[in-house]
């Protein structure tokens, strides 16, 4: 049965998109069908991240309103087969997606795929509720920093009451806490909430702890998710975030500052 996971933030530019490609990517790589769906109307990003913009002839909202079928909208990745992408519109308006006309795509994809990922425009407007309420469970992005953290909460709130496992009284969607750009010495010197401080503010699941690092902003610029360069930090973190979401136990990484030994100073190294 397939498992509908929605990537949301109450905040915006928290890497949200990254991560949902990033995940959605590791999903595939672990020989699971995996199509990830961007529902960020007007501001579609998902497409560059995954590298492959130049591919995109029809979108969800032409699926929605019936100008394209779904296999014309559907990209497959050229990296992981099993790996499908399918763009949101670059100029309709936000209003042209219908909660009857996402259902009718998942239905359809339900039947194909082993995990369906929606990117969530960030926030609360109608894009994010939509992405959010066929979810079985929730990938909640945030960064360590007090705005972001409680934009998180006003997110759980929702997740909690306006989804349609909320409305037919069914099992809640489960919900993921995934932290990003995380700098131990930042937040060392108190520039940065600790891990502690996020968790005990929202109170949910810690499935994974992306590190700051420059891998991030590179792999979106080649369009390549982060999750292919296993030589970082960042990609290493992801795939760890990923194994969780399988039911894996897993130990965190990257959340100490890691001193340099004289090995790593000599020839170089990151922080951890």
């Amino acid at each position: 049965m397939a498992k509908i996971i929605v990537v949301t933030s109450g905040k915006g530019g928290v890497g949200k998109t990254t991560s949902a490609a990033a995940i959605a990517t590791g999903l595939a790589l672990r020989g699971n069908k995996t199509i990830v769906i961007d529902f960020d109307v007007g501001l579609r990003n998902l497409d560059l991240v995954m590298g492959c913009e130049r591919r995109v002839v029809y979108d969800l909202v032409n699926v929605i309103q019936g100008e394209a079928g779904l296999n014309q909208a559907m990209i497959r990745d050229k990296r992981v087969d099993n790996l499908h992408i399918l763009p949101a519109s670059q100029t309709r308006d936000k209003e042209a997606l219908t909660s009857e006309g996402i259902e009718q795509v998942l239905d359809e994809l339900v039947k194909d795929f082993d995990y369906i990922l929606c990117d969530s425009p960030a926030g609360i407007e109608q894009g994010a509720q939509l992405a959010m309420y066929y979810a079985d469970a929730a990938v909640v992005v945030t960064n360590p920093e007090v705005s972001s953290v409680r934009d998180s909460d006003r997110i759980l709130g929702l997740l909690a009451s306006k989804t349609r496992r909320a409305e037919r009284g069914q099992d809640p969607v489960k919900e993921h806490l995934l932290i990003t750009r995380y700098n131990p010495t930042r937040v060392d010197d108190g520039d940065m909430l600790n891990l502690e401080d996020i968790r005990e503010i929202l109170a949910i699941d810690l499935i994974g702890l992306i590190p700051e690092s420059e891998a991030v902003l590179r792999s979106s610029n080649q369009g390549i998710p982060v999750t292919h360069d296993q030589s970082s930090d960042a990609g290493q973190a992801y795939t760890d975030t990923v194994s969780r979401l399988l039911g894996e136990d897993v130990p965190l990484r990257f959340h100490e500052y890691q001193k340099k030994g004289l090995f790593s100073r000599m020839f170089g190294g990151g922080r951890r």
